[in-house]
């Protein structure tokens, strides 16, 4: 099994290995690796930006910074795509190439469209996102008491603003959930990971531990996984990241009539965001309002980031009453 040093250093070719290794000494606390040709590199570590020189050194300044040239962008993704792109060529349409490690890579550059207007390709890429997967192994510890009730797992929405743990605190209920746990038996979980961020699945194999009754869903859109999970692999529990769409909530009413719970997440900071983002108003009569938050969730777990560490700011049942937790426990 490599080590998180050795997944990232494989993603760049042999003859640019060597300008890593000082960014790679802190591997654990890096998050982002930033490239596009003509800039210099970047790389954001515990949350603060920094510039990677020529000669591999680590700085706040960017006057000795190395920039990418195109020769070198060119390099990386025959290197990250086993110098066959073609065969990458579905996940590029996607915008991003997931490695092993579960670290995803993404991609920008000219775009070109089918005649429907639909994403054929994405030629001539000239910038990267790489984004570090960091597993947190216990991140739910603090909150899985709260997500049962006889035994049974209650329907969870997790919100928080981006950056703050959201996927990470998924995953681990997840993994515990399938795993079993000081509160029920192991349930079987169906994982529908669209953009590979939950499980990290690289060749359909999850590189993230989410559970050994788990099945997962790689790169397949939320709504026909969710159906497509409930028709073939009769999972107990059903999770999805990054809800919001009128029809994303309607998949998840119908898997509740199946007789399965839901977890998810969605961005916010309170239920008003929860109702923006859903596209609905929290007083309008239309259809939209037949799938509102509280005809589906029994829990809300609100998080949020404190000195670059996140958290658990508050847990709420299906009524809006919050529930006595232990604050702050665990890092998501």
């Amino acid at each position: 099994m490599m080590t998180k040093r050795e997944e990232i250093i494989r993603i760049f070719p042999d003859s640019l290995k060597l300008r890593w290794e000082q960014a790679l000494l802190q591997v654990d606390k890096l998050q982002e690796i930033r490239l596009a040709i003509g800039q210099p590199v970047r790389v954001v570590i515990a949350g603060a930006e920094k510039f990677l020189s020529n000669k591999g050194t680590v700085d706040h300044f960017c006057q000795d910074a190395w920039c990418m040239t195109e020769r070198e962008m060119n390099e990386i993704l025959q290197n990250v795509c086993r110098h066959s792109i073609y065969a990458f060529e579905n996940e590029i349409r996607q915008g991003f190439l997931t490695v092993p490690g579960g670290h995803r890579i993404g991609l920008a550059g000219q775009v070109v469209l089918n005649g429907d207007g639909t994403v054929r390709n994405i030629a001539h890429i000239r910038f990267m996102n790489v984004r570090i997967s960091h597993e947190v192994i216990g991140a739910a510890d603090g909150v899985m008491e709260h997500l049962y009730q006889d035994g049974c797992f209650l329907n969870t929405l997790i919100i928080a603003p981006p950056g703050c743990g959201k996927t990470t605190l998924l995953r681990d209920i997840v993994r515990q959930t399938s795993e079993g746990n000081a509160y029920a038996q192991g349930r079987q979980v169906g994982v529908v990971d669209e953009r590979s961020e939950i499980a990290g699945s690289f060749m359909g194999i999850p590189q993230n531990n989410v559970g050994m009754r788990t099945d997962v869903l790689d790169g397949c859109p939320k709504i026909q996984g969710m159906m497509l999970l409930m028709r073939s692999m009769a999972p107990a529990v059903v999770a999805v990241d990054e809800i919001g769409s009128y029809e994303d909530r309607k998949a998840l009413f119908q898997i509740l009539k199946c007789g399965s719970s839901v977890l998810a997440t969605i961005h916010g900071n309170s239920m008003e965001d929860v109702y923006k983002f859903m596209d609905m108003e929290k007083n309008s009569g239309n259809e939209r309002w037949e799938y509102r938050p509280e005809k589906i969730f029994d829990r809300y777990i609100f998080l949020e980031k404190k000195i670059g560490i996140c958290t658990v700011r508050g847990i709420f049942d299906g009524e809006g009453n919050e529930i006595p937790a232990k604050r702050g426990k665990g890092k998501c």
